[in-house]
Parts: C-alpha cells; structure tokens; sequence
C-alpha cells in the first residue's frame, strides 16, 4: 500500500519515510499525466452512464454499468487529488486521501469480475449455482471486500498519525493482510470457471443469458479476471517487500510502474467491457431467483416485472 512522503513541519500527520510507488509527485510528468487519465476515465464514465440510461429506457436493467459509471468518477478524483498532491507536495492530509483512492477504487471491478463468473456458473451448474450454501459463501467473501477497503483507509490514516513502531508494525500486518485477501478475491472467477466447466453436470439442465456465446462470456470474463489478478499481485508484491528508504527506491516505486500497473490496466479492463458490450452479454432477466430463470421466456420475463412493478407501486402508495 502506498506511504506518504516527508514534510516539513514536525507533528501529525507524519508522512512515511519509507518509498512508495509512485514517489512523491511534482508538477512535471504527474500533472499532465493525470489530466490525460482524467479525460480518458471521463469518457467512460460518460460511456457506462450513456449505456446505462439507454438501457433503462429500453427496460434493459444492467446495474453494473451504473456500478462502472462510478468506478470511472472515483479514479477522476484520484487523479484530482493527485494533482492537489503534486502542487502542495508537504501536504501530508492530500497524500493520505490521494493514497486511499488509489487502493479503493479498482474493488468495483473485481466485484463486477466475481458477478460475471457466478452468472455464468449458474447457468452451466443450475443446480449447485443457486444452491444457498454457495451465495452465502460469496456473500461473505463480499463483506471481505467491504472490511478490506476499511482496513486500508484505517492502516493509511493510522500510519499517517502515529510514531509508535509497535504501532506501525500493526499497521504494516493490516496493510499485509489487506493486500492478500484482495489478491486472492480477485482469483475467484476463475476457480468458478474452473468447477462450472469441469463438474460433471447435465447438458439438459444447462441455461443461456444474454447475447453472445458462452464461450464468448468465458473469454471476456477470464481475461478481466487476469488483467485485476496482476493488478493486485502487484500491489501486494510491492506491499510483502521490506521496506525501503526514500533514497533507495526499487523499480517497483517508479512512476512508470505506478502508472501502467494501477491504471493502464485499469483502462484495459474498461475498455473490454464496454467495446464487447457486457452489458447485453451478461444481462439476466430482473428477479432471477433460482434454475430456469435465465431461460425465462421474453413474454413470461415481461408479465413479472409488471407485476413486481405494479406491487411496489401499491406499497408505495
């Protein structure tokens, strides 16, 4: 996880002596870099919420083009926050929030990743896919994401206003622990891809969703899985190596690394999911709740949401 660098002033917050990817950033290349990142993010935020708004008035509910929508505007302020940084550098409070966006961000994809595998399971393992036991699971590896991100913003702000060393040791197994359990939620797609293809199942009971091949799913699914596991296997390689000083930094704290393995893969993984359109490949039919409800029939599909419809409306009331 990142640290911050040393100010000026004495007291708290105290900014880490130790480097941290992407050192400390200066008006030259961080600047221009990050207007660049910010209009390309923009322009897909505007896309996901485009795409989004289409589908709504079409009655084609794709909420994870909302959630991507959102993704793109938390890395905008990132790169906001780190031109704030860049121009006010011993501002140790701009690096703290620059340094918790950088880490908090990329978690929508990896849910998004997670969502597109158990589809997908569901519809080659009818059976075992809806099977309680399996959501729960899932469920609770997404409270993990939830306390993960909490224990980064707590290990970074805790780091930034203590000297303890027993302190900063227990911030730094926070900050371990973190990046380990995001690198390993980020491996489950594929261990669902690997179980839905290679259970034995009944090819009767198989369902379909979407446009699209299955295979086609599969491919875009995996090689998103793959870009986010090099993203958080980077991020937790950097975080398991000792500590080094400002003085000292390795290849791994250069701003090049910094910038290609926390947001040019980012882009890739947008760009895959907005050009293939995953928005009508991996859509399902509102209300799915168990086997035979991806295979729902359009007109049926219809009937229930206006029935849903109309009964929220009279709750409403």
């Amino acid at each position: 996880m990142s640290q911050m660098q040393p100010q000026q002033h004495s007291g708290p917050p105290y900014a880490s002596p130790n480097a941290s990817p992407g050192g400390l950033p200066g008006v030259i290349p961080d600047v221009p870099i990050s207007a660049v990142f910010i209009i390309v993010y923009l322009s897909f935020a505007i896309t996901n919420m485009t795409i989004l708004q289409i589908n709504l008035r079409r009655q084609h509910k794709f909420i994870i083009s909302g959630a991507l929508f959102g993704f793109s505007m938390s890395r905008i302020v990132t790169f906001a926050l780190r031109i704030a940084w860049a121009t006010h550098q011993h501002n140790v409070r701009l690096a703290i929030a620059a340094n918790v966006f950088v880490n908090a961000g990329v978690l929508i994809v990896y849910i998004v990743n997670l969502i597109f595998a158990q589809r997908i399971f569901r519809a080659r393992q009818p059976t075992i896919g809806w099977h309680p036991s399996l959501g729960i699971v899932l469920k609770v590896f997404y409270v993990g994401i939830g306390a993960a991100l909490i224990l980064v913003i707590y290990s970074v702000v805790q780091g930034a206003y203590t000297l303890d060393a027993s302190r900063l040791n227990a911030v730094r197994s926070i900050q371990l622990a973190a990046a380990t359990y995001l690198l390993v939620f980020t491996t489950l797609p594929l261990w669902l891809l690997l179980v839905a293809y290679f259970l034995l199942r009944k090819p009767a009971d198989e369902e379909l969703f979407g446009c699209g091949s299955m295979r086609t799913k599969v491919i875009i699914n995996m090689v998103s899985t793959c870009i986010c596991i090099i993203i958080s296997g980077f991020k937790a390689g950097t975080a398991w190596e000792a500590p080094l000083p400002l003085s000292d930094p390795a290849w791994y704290h250069t701003k090049p690394t910094f910038y290609v393995f926390n947001f040019v893969f980012e882009l890739l993984v947008l760009s895959l999911l907005a050009f293939s359109r995953v928005d009508k490949r991996f859509h399902i039919p509102n209300g799915s709740k168990g086997p035979g409800d991806y295979s729902r029939p359009v007109s049926e599909r219809t009937t229930i949401e206006k029935t849903e419809s109309s009964y929220h409306s009279d709750n409403q009331v």
